[in-house]
């Protein structure tokens, strides 16, 4: 990975659905934003993008999503900027008890 390149980083539980890796990369380019990201995800990954947002195209409430360290929730949500050089992690919360 370069330093303008953006890594994503995904829990197992969602390595299945993006071909069996738990980190990607993507190019970073000036204008990315979350919802540009998981729409490049989607178009490889269309079970993984099912796992992460809902069919109007939301993120799914179960799932956190992490900007170098600062929740999406925080921010702009999936008009939150990605910087070239910024890790992206995508955790699916887990219900147990």
């Amino acid at each position: 990975m370069t330093g303008t390149e953006v890594r994503i980083v995904l829990p197992e539980v969602l390595a299945a659905a993006a071909g069996g890796t738990r980190e990607l990369s993507v190019p970073g380019e000036a204008g990315l934003t979350v919802g540009s990201l998981l729409d490049g995800l989607g178009s490889r990954f269309p079970v993984l993008e099912r796992r992460i947002r809902d069919e109007q195209g939301t993120v799914r409430r179960f799932v956190n999503i992490y900007v170098d360290g600062e929740d999406i929730r925080g921010l702009d949500r999936q008009h939150s900027e990605v910087s070239p050089g910024a890790e992206v992690l995508i955790l699916q919360s887990i219900a147990g008890g």
